[in-house]
């Protein structure tokens, strides 16, 4: 009787040694470049922070925090133009010497890249099945090489600070229905007023007590403020919110915001306020509407992530820096191209990797660092001149229709759901 054929081995691609090896050159790779996009040459030598503490400084002696002004090539004037809610928080640390203000925010801003970034991994490495070390710490890496991190870190901004506010509690305190769900939107709010949008974007989900919650503190801490500083208060409200020229000038390519677009056609003249109020009401509302439906369906991220891009278009000025939102949006396109895994799903899975390294790849080159606009007037004179001006602009509005939602309801992070996170859940979902 003839013996059965015996199959042959299996040959497999199983070979830890080479993917550790290949893992290892990936993430040295990155730390080798990561250094060249923050050379002399391409940062701000801490600016913005220098002006705020500066302007900290002149109030402490006594004068009107309104009041302090500072030259500059390119803004004409610079001042300080936060609410009075973030002097107040800087007083402290007018008592320090600059340099230990600069390394405090810098320490502050890279742990708060770390934190928000394995909060928008961790579930992904988890639900792929993804190397968690090697994932992570390249995924730290190239947030720190994207544009807005670079210029946050060298402007000392607190951009990332606030993230860390909104990703807090949209991701973890709402959902959960936690008692103090919305103190971190409402801290942001008050801080700096652009994450009001995400007021916005609880009241259009029907998060009723956590918008009531953001609310209030924002107003609390707006009206301590007004406690210690009342006339700077009552001038910034009355007078400094409304001048947007303290800010700086619209038409740079620094404000990709739809109303540095529109200045970017008409410098010098002002862009027409009925058009672009016209065009913020659009963006808003598909925006906040697909928001809203990716809340309902329970993918909190993508209705996040499209309520700061809504933010980040409407805002009159939009700075390079403010523009967090795009490190999410790709984090959400490679988690939808792994998921897109079945034979008929190439062609998807194709479209949303490509869109994600694209979209990596402008995010990390920026609109700003390796381009020289003058100091000048900024026209937009042709096609050309309208993409390279607009790049992030236009990336926006893109997202704000490409970005999938994931269906089902999608697990946020290493913190584990409740069962008065479901309840909550059933109590504000809507028919759809």
């Amino acid at each position: 009787m003839p013996a059965e054929p015996v199959a042959p081995p299996a040959v497999t691609d199983d070979d830890p040694g080479g993917r550790t090896v290949r893992r290892l050159v990936a993430v040295v790779a990155i730390i080798a470049v990561l250094p060249a996009l923050y050379l002399p040459g391409l940062n701000h030598n801490f600016l913005d922070l220098k002006i705020y503490m500066s302007a900290v400084d002149w109030w402490r002696a006594g004068h009107p925090l309104y009041d302090y002004v500072q030259p500059d090539r390119v803004q004409g004037e610079l001042y300080f133009t936060y609410p009075p809610f973030s002097a107040l928080l800087l007083w402290p640390f007018g008592l320090l010497k600059l340099g230990a203000t600069v390394t405090i925010f810098t320490v502050l801003t890279v742990l708060a890249v770390v934190l928000t970034t394995r909060w928008l991994v961790t579930p992904i490495i988890a639900r792929h099945d993804l190397p968690r070390a090697f994932t992570l710490i390249a995924a730290v890496l190239l947030v720190l090489a994207v544009e807005s991190t670079r210029e946050t870190i060298t402007f000392g901004q607190i951009n990332m600070l606030l993230v860390v506010l909104i990703l807090g509690d949209l991701l973890y305190a709402v959902p959960q229905a936690r008692r103090w769900a919305g103190v971190g939107v409402g801290l942001a709010t008050a801080l700096k007023l652009f994450p009001g949008i995400f007021i916005v974007y609880l009241l259009a989900t029907r998060r009723w007590r956590a918008a009531a919650v953001a609310s209030v503190t924002a107003a609390a801490a707006t009206l301590l403020a007004a406690a210690v500083a009342p006339q700077d208060s009552w001038r910034f409200w009355t007078h400094e919110l409304w001048t947007t020229d303290r800010v700086g000038r619209t038409d740079i390519v620094g404000n990709q915001s739809l109303f540095g677009l529109l200045s970017r056609f008409t410098e010098p003249e002002r862009p027409d306020r009925l058009l672009w109020l016209l065009l913020v009401a659009v963006v808003a509302a598909y925006g906040l509407w697909r928001a809203a439906r990716a809340a309902r369906a329970g993918d909190l991220l993508t209705g996040l992530t499209l309520t700061g891009l809504v933010g980040a278009l409407a805002s009159p000025i939009t700075w390079t820096h403010h523009i967090y939102w795009f490190v999410p949006a790709v984090v959400l396109l490679v988690d939808a191209a792994l998921r897109a895994d079945r034979p008929d799903e190439a062609r998807r899975r194709w479209w949303l990797a490509g869109l994600a390294l694209g979209i990596t790849a402008v995010i990390v080159y920026g609109v700003v660092t390796f381009q020289k606009w003058g100091a000048g007037p900024i026209r937009t004179h042709d096609p050309v001149d309208f993409v390279a001006q607009n790049t992030y602009v236009l990336l926006s509005v893109l997202l704000l229709v490409a970005l999938p939602v994931r269906s089902g309801r999608v697990r946020l992070g290493p913190l584990r759901s409740t069962h008065r996170e479901e309840k909550s859940h059933q109590m504000d979902r809507s028919p759809q």
